[in-house]
């Protein structure tokens, strides 16, 4: 009966010392990532975690993706969703964040030198000029599309930014569409909607081309992303230089609206940064 008894409390002792070595060597510790909360963007953030190896997505799972789509969280991240302008706001409380290159800018982050992590490519994410469906071929569309589409703003986005943002212009041109009656529009003032940074600071190039022919650029700045398009349909604002294809045809399916794409103009590779971590090893430890 002493041998049995002896037997089962070996056991018992092998057993949770097992057991209290897996402990020791599992990861109990969650760390808490910062994703963007609207569509397309949150899906933005965690196609990026994934091509990190941090999560996997179920299958299927694209442009529109939510954190209810991970399939796999071998690290035991939480996701924190927030409004993408608030996240470098949020930063200092989370352990790591995913913004977009125009709030980290905004914030002081040079996404090619603080991001721990960046976009190989972010070519489906083209950020575009943005006018109600009908407005694209009007010469004041046209006219601002062009002065974008120049080789001074080209050169503006490669020296201001550093590679943060990327002009996707295949060939700049001198600011000018010869399809267009400048002489008509000569005294003219066009209106658009930008987020701060950096298509508000584009655009004021594409201002200075536009004077050459005394067209006025009327520059709106919102800091959010609803807004933009709303004051787009209901015509308030010519056209908005904010958004990228996906967020916008969602924005279309979402709320009924008939905004399209009149110029792809720049890209903003999407970057994770540290907060209250400073390297990317911590979420595997």
């Amino acid at each position: 009966m002493k041998k049995i008894i002896t037997f089962v409390l070996t056991t018992v002792l092998a057993l949770s010392l097992i057991l209290s070595l897996s402990a020791c060597g599992s990861k109990t510790a969650s760390l808490t990532i910062a994703v963007p909360n609207d569509t397309t963007n949150e899906a933005r953030a965690l196609l990026l975690l994934q091509e990190q190896g941090y999560i996997k997505l179920k299958d299927g799972a694209g442009i529109t993706a939510t954190v209810k789509d991970i399939a796999e969280n071998p690290y035991n991240l939480t996701f924190k969703e927030v409004e993408a302008a608030q996240i470098p706001n949020v930063r200092q409380d989370v352990d790591f964040a995913v913004i977009n290159s125009n709030y980290a800018i905004s914030a002081d982050l040079n996404p090619v030198k603080d991001a721990l992590a960046i976009e190989g490519s972010a070519s489906a994410y083209g950020n575009i000029l943005a006018v109600k469906e009908g407005n694209e071929s009007s010469d004041k569309i046209k006219a601002l599309a062009a002065a974008l589409a120049s080789q001074q703003v080209a050169d503006y986005i490669a020296e201001k930014y550093d590679g943060a943002v990327i002009s996707v212009v295949e060939n700049p041109g001198d600011g000018f569409d010869a399809s267009v009656n400048y002489d008509s529009l000569a005294g003219a003032t066009i209106s658009v909607a930008a987020s701060p940074t950096p298509h508000a600071e584009i655009l004021k190039v594409a201002a200075d081309i536009l004077a050459q022919k005394n067209i006025t650029l009327k520059i709106v700045e919102y800091t959010d992303y609803v807004q933009p398009n709303n004051v787009v349909e209901s015509g308030e604002l010519d056209a908005n230089y904010f958004q990228h294809i996906p967020y916008l045809d969602d924005f279309n399916a979402q709320n009924g609206t008939h905004i399209v794409n009149a110029a792809t103009i720049h890209v903003e590779p999407m970057g994770i940064y540290g907060g209250k971590q400073t390297t990317l090893d911590a979420i595997k430890k």
